[in-house]
């Protein structure tokens, strides 16, 4: 059976990227529910599908968060895995909708689970914003604060991999990936086509949708006037292939299978010190195959998961 992807609102569940996307479990209200319901609703999960993966945002209420890692605790469970990346709420949800592609295919639970750390480092997310005078997030110059006091002023935010910062004016861009992505957009209470007309074409996004801004978008970024962006690999062929590369190790501590040198369900970590991520190709075996077996890996794909 396959593992169960959960998300802790509606808004973080995209819509499914193709027919074989499965189903994100939304955990919402966990900040307001009696703890009776949400130890239920995981129970029926762990029944359901044996191992739980909770992809979750810095920004949602502390008590979301305490409740998550109360429930986790009260069930003693080991098949739960809470996992919160350095991703701004649409660059999260994309994260979530990839692992839900890639729960449909034959990886064990601690080997998608550990898989979140390794997409995390290919997908490029930032926003447009009217303001950064409350963005605490990200380093961000005295100069830009005053700048954005400015009546009119834009900045460009690149959040992930790498934080910068860059005024808006004519030609301005941000530095994208170096490989084939899809771009994701969700607008809030800003007005402009920079993203779609100036730094999709720059990144050379080969797709662009539009998402319903996250309510979560808002509190970490510290502004609604904003235009939220992430770019990301859509193809369930080259995730899995990324994923199948890696060298899979057992946990020293619970016995489950993983990739990197953290085990996501414990938290106990090996003393291996992984290598660079290589770069996703697209040379690889269709979807429709990608379950079936593991694509033979080129010497490119051959590579350990960063360590962090």
């Amino acid at each position: 059976m396959p593992t169960a992807i959960a998300v802790t609102s509606a808004d973080m569940a995209l819509p499914p990227g193709d027919d074989r996307t499965m189903p994100a479990a939304v955990l919402a209200d966990l900040d307001s529910q009696p703890l009776e319901h949400s130890l239920a609703a995981f129970q029926v999960l762990l029944d359901q599908h044996g191992h739980v993966v909770v992809v979750y945002s810095a920004a949602v209420p502390k008590a979301v968060e305490r409740r998550l890692h109360t429930v986790r605790s009260l069930l003693e469970s080991d098949r739960i895995a809470l996992f919160r990346p350095d991703l701004p709420p649409l660059g999260l949800a994309v994260l979530a909708r990839q692992l839900r592609q890639l729960a449909s295919c034959d990886l064990s639970p601690g080997v998608l689970g550990s898989a979140a750390r390794l997409l995390t480092h290919y997908i490029h997310a930032g926003a447009l914003l009217g303001s950064v005078a409350r963005l605490d997030r990200l380093p961000v110059s005295l100069k830009s604060h005053a700048k954005s006091w400015v009546p009119g002023s834009q900045f460009g935010v690149l959040a992930h991999p790498q934080p910068q910062l860059v005024r808006m004016g004519p030609g301005v861009t941000l530095p994208g990936p170096e490989f084939a992505t899809s771009m994701l957009v969700a607008k809030g209470q800003l007005q402009s086509d920079w993203v779609t007309a100036t730094l999709a074409p720059s990144w050379k996004a080969q797709g662009l949708r539009e998402a319903v801004l996250p309510a979560e978008s808002q509190e970490w970024w510290g502004t609604g006037k904003l235009i939220e962006f992430a770019s990301f690999l859509p193809d369930l062929s080259v995730l899995y292939q990324l994923v199948t590369s890696v060298r899979q190790n057992i946990c020293h501590w619970c016995g489950i299978e993983l990739i990197g040198d953290r085990c996501v369900f414990c938290s106990a970590t090996s003393p291996a010190t992984p290598a660079t991520p290589a770069s996703p190709t697209t040379n690889t075996a269709s979807p429709a195959t990608a379950p079936a077996s593991a694509p033979s890996a080129s010497p490119r794909y051959q590579h350990q998961l960063p360590a962090g």
